[in-house]
């Protein structure tokens, strides 16, 4: 039997939002021969053509059609229209009653305060968009707001980041409901990265980079340390790669970027070897070797003042099942 999917959307829901996970479910199992695992839904309160915040419009059906009826998983989108969605009280009833009769409920993005008005959030761990975390933190303060997860499992409760972490939540659940096999086939499909572990930044350290170098003055710089994290990235050696005095590389650095070039190319060295931890069987050993951070315990050293764990500790909560 068919695993019902139903998302819950409004006026001005963000298009990705939606899209984004339910490609994840509508892909599951063996497309070339038709077997599709899960049967998906679209809801909204009047049903029709909803509007997004693009100038796609999305199908859907009413709520009433969903009356008495189990759900599997139901997914609660966000977007701008999501303000104007906590008020009514209508909505928030019918989400409230579509959950009670859902094994699983999640939100994406700002969804989660639809699911908090609901009452679905209280005395939970939950994330959302990192813009909006201390608003939800304020606004319920019986949520436990986790503002740097990509997701959070909360018992049968999920949330997500923004928008594209959708992706991976979608992910998760297919290897909950499937196994780990058929989300590796289905993020390989999508041509997306194997889904990121819940608990994991919504942060990625190149792309702070990039928001930090406003002028963009260093970007091949970057993008050079990142392919060469085992090379000499000492500052004199950058200074030489950009054709610049030492001090005029410093004080350039430090005025586009905001941080010492020392600390930059930490930060790059960190962010590769946080991802071996998750998603490789390297020994950490070989993990600091191959990050450029010679041994292991220039790398214990460096996680423990950055993250707050030591690697070890890192990879026994994020790490992936690796084949």
């Amino acid at each position: 039997m068919k695993r019902s999917v139903v998302f819950v959307i409004f006026p001005e829901v963000k298009l990705l939002d939606v899209t984004g996970a339910l490609q994840v479910f509508a892909d599951a199992g063996n497309q070339e021969e038709g077997e599709d695992v899960y049967d998906i839904s679209i809801l909204s309160q009047a049903g029709g053509m909803v509007a997004t915040d693009s100038v796609i419009r999305l199908e859907s059906e009413p709520f009433e059609t969903w009356q008495g009826r189990e759900i599997d998983t139901l997914l609660v989108a966000g977007g701008i229209g999501t303000t104007v969605a906590m008020q009514d009280s209508a909505l928030i009833g019918a989400i409230t009653s579509l959950g009670a009769r859902s094994r699983r409920v999640g939100s994406i993005c700002s969804g989660s305060f639809l699911l908090a008005e609901a009452g679905f959030l209280a005395g939970c761990r939950a994330t959302t968009h990192w813009d909006s975390c201390r608003w939800l933190e304020r606004r319920y303060p019986d949520v436990t707001v986790e503002a740097d997860a990509i997701y959070v499992r909360d018992g049968r409760v999920w949330t997500s980041a923004g928008v594209t972490s959708g992706i991976d939540m979608a992910l998760a659940m297919v290897a909950e409901d499937l196994g780990r096999s058929e989300a590796v086939r289905l993020a390989r499909q999508l041509v997306t990265f194997m889904w990121r572990p819940g608990g994991q930044s919504q942060f990625s350290i190149p792309l702070q980079q990039q928001v930090k170098d406003a002028t963009g003055r260093f970007d091949a710089l970057h993008d050079w340390i990142l392919e060469n994290l085992t090379a000499d990235l000492r500052v004199e050696s950058l200074a030489d790669r950009m054709n610049m005095s030492l001090r005029t590389f410093n004080r350039l650095y430090v005025e586009d970027t905001g941080q010492t070039p020392a600390k930059a190319v930490e930060n790059y060295r960190l962010e590769a070897a946080r991802q071996l931890l998750s998603e490789s069987r390297l020994s950490v050993a070989r993990v600091a070797e191959t990050c450029g951070f010679g041994d292991d315990e220039r790398l214990r050293r460096a996680f423990v003042r950055v993250f707050g764990v030591a690697p070890r500790e890192y990879r026994q909560r994020f790490q992936a099942s690796v084949a």
